[in-house]
């Protein structure tokens, strides 16, 4: 059975477990492939509400396997942490939940470090600090990237000397940050103690996913990648710098899990019905007035992982344009059309005026730009819909859909050329319409 993806499009926090949790009815397998504990999805299953951090969002469905990948940065106190939560609101994970054996592992002077670059960075003079969450993620693929890190299987290892092994690789992390950030405070004896415990807790749960993940596409098993973050905090194709540390569109699928990409069948793409972006950056449609309020709001747009507000503004076709480029969805779904309920008009952004230097003359980009300088200076064109004034949060046909709230869902799936299956009018598992 080929593989089903799905991604966020824009900045993140679109909605991307809702769909997962409604496609892994009908589904076996369910992998995180990249991202860390600064990923948060939110699924409301029978009025329950269940936060998402680490764990893949396929725990819900209790014949549903998961996957955490070896892309996937694996903080080991917070996955128990999040693990006793859900198991608390009753979800049962015996048998069905496995960490990658080459996942890297986040330790505390990973978030420790994090919190002392951003605060560099706050107080430098030109103000660039990234808005990180502070869940040591980047800084844990920094060491990855540098050959110095530390994975799962180098902690579960049982083999003569694996520990002392562990102890040494630990110890010279330590060693190398302080030299970094000075002499912070942090006991290093403390925490490779309780990982020694972590050891045998740890174990049931570590697979060689490799295999893992091949036979299940041997045995013709239905499995479904749950993206982390989003296209535009991709580190290679984001808003540079202003991302995170792991590539988060397709290309992350493929070497977050091993896979061949003539293994994917669908790509399905998450759009929120508006944009929003938590930390900093540049964000074109922002709207720092009453309509970004309003939006904030009535969306409720809180970020699940770090309980910050979310910047707020307009539906950025531009983003979503350059999104479906590099990811080549196959179909979307377009999340919290709800919000824009009780809006007379509504903005849509369908493209980028930029005047060069030395230029008398402003020129429509043709993409989405690299250079945030030039991202700065753009002036965003916005088409404008009426607005359809009434509730949808209890319409279960597409048919039945405001005239203008249809209009502007097909206006969407013609700029992007990519069908719109599933529209979500609410946040429980049955506010989401399914369009023939």
């Amino acid at each position: 059975m080929p593989i089903s993806v799905v991604l966020g499009s824009q900045w993140g926090d679109e909605g991307k477990g809702k769909l997962v949790d409604l496609l892994c009815d009908d589904i076996d397998v369910c992998a995180r492939c990249q991202g860390g504990n600064n990923a948060g999805h939110t699924i409301v299953v029978d009025g329950k509400k269940y936060d998402f951090h680490m764990l893949p969002s396929g725990l819900i469905n209790p014949n549903c396997k998961n996957l955490i990948g070896s892309g996937v940065v694996v903080h080991v106190p917070s996955f128990f942490a999040e693990l006793e939560k859900i198991k608390n609101q009753g979800v049962n994970v015996d048998g069905r939940l496995f960490v990658s054996s080459r996942a890297h592992l986040v330790f505390d002077f990973h978030q420790i470090t994090d919190k002392l670059r951003e605060s560099e960075l706050s107080n430098a003079p030109k103000k660039a600090k990234i808005g990180t969450t502070g869940k040591g993620i980047g800084p844990t693929y920094a060491t990855k990237a540098s050959r110095s890190g530390i994975r799962v299987h180098h902690l579960v290892n049982d083999e003569p000397g694996a520990w002392e092994e562990f102890e040494t690789r630990f110890n010279r992390l330590v060693e190398s940050r302080k030299k970094r950030y000075g002499d912070f405070d942090y006991d290093g004896a403390a925490e490779l103690a309780r990982y020694k415990q972590y050891k045998e807790e740890l174990k049931p749960f570590v697979v060689d996913s490799v295999p893992f993940i091949h036979e299940a596409i041997a045995q013709d098993k239905k499995i479904l990648v749950e993206g982390a973050n989003a296209l535009l905090l991709d580190i290679d194709f984001g808003t540079f710098p202003f991302v995170t540390s792991s590539n988060t569109g397709i290309g992350g699928v493929l070497t977050g899990l091993g896979i061949p990409p003539q293994s994917i069948d669908e790509i399905f793409g998450v759009v929120k019905a508006y944009t929003t972006r938590v930390g900093e950056g540049p964000f074109p449609a922002e709207q720092l007035n009453e309509i970004g309020q309003a939006l904030q709001k009535i969306g409720a747009e809180v970020g699940v992982t770090t309980g910050r507000p979310r910047r707020c503004g307009w539906l950025d076709l531009v983003i979503l344009k350059y999104s479906t480029r590099i990811n080549g969805y196959t179909l979307l779904n377009l999340t919290k059309l709800d919000v824009l309920d009780t809006f007379e008009e509504i903005k849509v952004a369908v493209a980028y005026k930029y005047t060069p230097p030395g230029a008398t003359e402003a020129v429509v980009l043709d993409s989405f730009p690299a250079d945030l300088k030039v991202l700065s200076k753009v002036e965003v064109v916005y088409e404008t819909f009426p607005g359809w004034k009434q509730d949808i949060s209890k319409i279960t046909k597409y048919e039945d859909l405001p005239e203008n709230c249809q209009k502007y869902i097909e206006y969407i799936e013609k700029y992007l050329g990519v069908p719109i299956k599933w529209i979500g009018t609410g946040p429980g598992r049955d506010s989401t319409i399914i369009k023939a």
